[in-house]
C-alpha cells in the first residue's frame, strides 16, 4: 500500500474550484506503478489546435520523457495531442529501457486515443533507477480514454502527486481584447525545487489564444523569474518539466 504523509500545516483548507477549460479533458486511475490504493497516472486529452510549450530541466541526465517531450515542442497543432504522466517512478537512470518504456505508451496512447504519436507527450516522476513497469499503464489506457471529463482537474493534481502532502492548482481569470479567458494550472512538488524545477511538474491549460512561438517566449520568460528563483535543497533533478497549454 502506498502510505500517504501527515498533510502539511501550510496547506490551504482545500482544493480550489477549478473551471473547466475549453479543449481539454482528464482521467485518472489507479494503475499499481509502484504502490497501491492510490490513482497514479493522469490522462489529459487536447483538442485539435492545441499549442503547446514547454520548459524542462537542464540537467545533463535528463531523464527519456523529458529527452523524448523536448523533441517534440513546435508538432503540428492542428491534430489532437495527449499528456500522459505517471507517479511512483521516474522512468529516469534506466538507460535503453528509459527510451523503450517512452516509445511503448506514446504508441500506445496514440493508437487508442487516435493522437498522432509526436503529439503524445509523456512525464514520470518518482523513484529513479528502476525500470518503469510501463505496461501496468498502458493496460489502463482504454479505461483513461473512456472516462475523460473536463470536470476532474483535482483527479488529476492529485493523481501526478509523490511527496506531497495535497494537490496543488490555480485558477485565474482574465480579460484579452474584450474576450474572458481561464487560465488553469496544476503542479507537484515538495523538497528538489532548485532552479531548473527539479521535481516539479507543472501543466497550465488556457483557452487563450497563442502561436507556438509566442507562447513559448511567454513561458520561457516567466519560468526564469519565477520557477527557476527557487530552492528548498539546492538539487536539479534529472526529469522536471513545465508544459503551457492552449486550446
Amino acid at each position: 500500500m502506498g502510505s500517504t504523509p501527515a498533510r502539511s500545516p501550510l496547506a490551504p483548507a482545500g482544493f480550489p474550484d477549478l473551471p473547466p477549460v475549453q479543449g481539454v479533458t482528464f482521467a485518472t486511475v489507479e494503475a499499481g506503478v509502484r504502490y497501491s490504493g492510490r490513482t497514479d497516472v493522469m490522462l489529459a486529452k487536447l483538442t485539435a489546435g492545441t499549442t503547446i510549450a514547454g520548459v524542462f530541466t537542464k540537467s545533463t541526465t535528463r531523464a527519456a520523457p523529458v529527452l523524448d517531450c523536448q523533441t517534440k515542442l513546435g508538432s503540428d497543432p492542428s491534430t489532437p495531442a495527449a499528456i500522459l504522466v505517471n507517479s511512483g517512478n521516474a522512468n529516469a537512470f534506466t538507460g535503453r529501457n528509459g527510451q523503450e518504456s517512452v516509445d511503448a505508451i506514446t504508441a500506445a496512447v496514440a493508437s487508442i486515443c487516435d493522437v498522432p504519436q509526436n503529439r503524445v507527450f509523456t512525464s514520470s516522476t518518482g523513484v529513479i533507477g528502476e525500470p518503469l513497469p510501463h505496461d501496468r499503464v498502458t493496460a489502463q489506457l482504454d479505461v483513461l480514454n473512456a472516462t475523460q471529463s473536463a470536470d476532474t482537474v483535482e483527479n488529476a493534481a492529485a493523481a501526478i502527486m509523490t511527496t506531497d502532502t495535497y494537490a496543488k492548482g490555480a485558477h485565474q481569470r482574465i480579460v484579452i481584447d474584450g474576450k474572458a479567458v481561464n487560465i488553469v494550472g496544476i503542479a507537484k512538488g515538495s523538497g528538489m525545487i532548485a532552479p531548473d524545477m527539479a521535481t516539479m511538474l507543472v501543466y497550465i491549460f488556457t483557452d487563450a489564444v497563442f502561436d507556438q512561438g509566442a507562447l513559448q517566449a511567454l513561458v520561457s520568460d516567466l519560468s526564469d523569474k519565477t520557477f527557476n528563483c527557487i530552492t528548498v535543497d539546492s538539487d536539479t533533478s534529472t526529469s522536471k518539466k513545465i508544459f503551457t497549454c492552449t486550446a
